[in-house]
């Protein structure tokens, strides 16, 4: 991911070990309520922080940011994309469009999206999601909110072939209780939450998290604040020359997860799915050739 593309937060995380300590609890201050807590005066941030305003200026620049002010227009920019409708992001590309098909448009900015977020996933935590995936002891459960609830159903679909104990929950708020009252300390909740964050997830990902789940997070680059719970989160690029974010790098790392479980355990894949096929032969589900 390039410089400019990187947020604040992608920025404080990956200088953190060259601030000093009252830097770094300065930077912790402004992660905990990330990114309204960089948005008052350099005097509150301080105050709030319980560091001195100098320490604010130094930790800045140390950053990379020429001053407090461009620290603050990067951190106002990151809410304003993070808040935007379909609407203000037609506009915003509409308005910068270059001349060509949209096809053409469309495929070079899923292609910047998919080389930005392989730069910037992180291999370790890719296989340790795969591997609680993996793990049939757990149970899985999946959830999204309005638009992305269509992934979270067709990564629950491969998955229940694959393995037993997998729930896909309802996108209605009103249904969660009872499924956080079914997991057990170990379970894995994977969970999809991009920008316009519904903030019933960050309920659902708090009371998961203190029964001891392990929350599985597909996020876009800004970060939904269930972050702060979750075990693993997978910040995708997801802006695209259209009024609707794009899905489709978030797909391709659904479905690379998809294939690292199945295969760890293939036999027992193998014989589920020979299960599963003589039962939609039983139920003559799929059409064959006369």
């Amino acid at each position: 991911m390039s410089t400019a593309s990187k947020t604040v937060s992608d920025v404080i995380h990956a200088r953190f070990t060259e601030l000093t300590r009252a830097e770094r609890q300065l930077a912790e201050s402004l992660l905990e309520n990330y990114p309204v807590s960089g948005l008052g005066s350099m005097t509150i941030i301080a105050e709030n922080a319980g560091v001195s305003t100098p320490t604010v200026a130094r930790m800045v620049q140390k950053l990379g940011y020429k001053g407090y002010p461009e620290f603050q227009a990067h951190l106002h920019q990151e809410l304003e994309a993070t808040l935007s409708n379909p609407i203000a992001k037609h506009d915003r590309w509409a308005a910068n469009a270059p001349g060509t098909h949209i096809l053409n448009r469309f495929a070079e900015a899923v292609m910047i999206n998919m080389r930005e977020t392989l730069n910037e996933l992180d291999i370790a935590a890719f296989d340790d999601a795969a591997r609680l995936l993996s793990d049939r002891k757990r149970g899985i459960y999946f959830v999204g909110g309005r638009i992305t609830g269509a992934l979270a159903e067709y990564f629950f679909t491969h998955m229940q072939v694959i393995r037993p104990k997998t729930t896909l929950m309802n996108s209605n708020a009103s249904a969660w209780p009872q499924h956080v009252l079914n997991m057990n300390r170990g379970d894995v909740l994977v969970i999809f939450d991009i920008r316009r964050y519904e903030a019933d997830m960050e309920t659902l990902a708090e009371a998961a998290d203190n029964h001891g789940v392990a929350i599985i997070l597909f996020t876009d680059q800004w970060s939904s604040p269930v972050v702060k719970h979750a075990r693993h989160s997978f910040k995708v690029q997801i802006e695209a020359p259209s009024a609707w974010d794009s899905s489709v790098v978030t797909l391709f790392v659904v479905e690379a997860l998809i294939e690292a479980v199945q295969s760890s355990a293939w036999d027992a894949t193998r014989q589920r799915i020979n299960t599963l096929e003589g039962l939609f032969e039983q139920t003559r589900l799929f059409r064959k050739p006369r």
